[in-house]
């Protein structure tokens, strides 16, 4: 049966927000080949699902990207390599071109959930020479388990967040109020929708089709069944999952049953 092409993207969007780290593949300038050179970064992604990258100037991709900024990212899940048969596992190539967001209000936005993603980023983000790339996403080829193999176009890859434009603006307060008025929430999310039990988790973003949690250098993804469009069903929401979690934990009690 054919699947759904926008069903298939927001896989792609899925994979890369998940995405502890990812290679990204660019034209050798460096000797003229045009070669293709691979290299490990950290990405993060526009509520859009736009991949966001923090790049020096002074290394071979961003010299590459100024000579020509086509470009591949591969990305896929945080242990796939750990797996049994790692590729059996969910992965995809999303294929587009890297600029440098040069309006200041973009780039600051951009800085800012870069950072929230990765904070270990911020001992050089302030350097000089470190800047932020957004890729316009062209093609992707999605490969999401045996059989399921996919070439999909830029209409069915970035989610339009047009009518969450509410949810997105406040995406900073929603943030910071859940962080520090709402940890125990976040940690019984954590444990009942992702798996992860203990405490210690913060929130650092939220988009309409998830939200993005981490404690210390582990990351967790919860997408949402259907978009939010603003901080109304944002709140609706996180106050159903944090009840049901926290029914969830009161029934896993020993006793409980009793």
């Amino acid at each position: 049966m054919k699947e759904d092409p926008h069903s298939l993207g927001r896989e792609v969007r899925s994979l890369l927000r998940a995405a502890p780290g990812a290679t990204l593949a660019t034209a050798l300038a460096r000797d003229g080949s045009g070669h293709p050179y691979a290299s490990l970064v950290l990405p993060a992604a526009t509520p859009e699902g736009e991949p966001l990258l923090l790049l020096s100037d002074l290394a071979d991709h961003s010299r590459n990207l100024a000579a020509d900024p086509r470009a591949s990212l591969l990305v896929s899940g945080a242990a796939i390599l750990a797996r049994e048969d790692p590729l059996a596992e969910a992965r995809a190539v999303l294929l587009g071109r890297l600029e440098l967001l040069r309006e200041a209000a973009d780039e600051a936005a951009a800085r800012r959930r870069y950072l929230a993603r990765h904070p270990t980023a911020a001992a050089y983000a302030g350097f000089g020479d470190f800047r932020v790339y957004r890729m316009s996403v062209e093609r992707a080829h999605l490969v999401a388990g045996f059989g399921r193999v996919h070439w999909l176009e830029a209409e069915a890859l970035a989610f339009n967040a047009s009518g969450c434009r509410a949810l997105i603006e406040a995406e900073t307060e929603i943030v910071e109020h859940m962080n520090q008025d709402h940890a125990e929430a976040l940690d019984l999310i954590a444990a009942a929708r992702c798996g992860l039990p203990g405490g210690g988790w913060r929130m650092t973003g939220i988009d309409p089709e998830g939200l993005d949690l981490r404690r210390g250098a582990e990351s967790a993804r919860l997408d949402f069944e259907a978009p939010l469009a603003d901080p109304a069903a944002c709140r609706r929401l996180l106050v159903r999952l944090t009840q049901e979690a926290r029914q969830a934990a009161a029934l896993a009690k020993p006793g409980a049953d009793d």
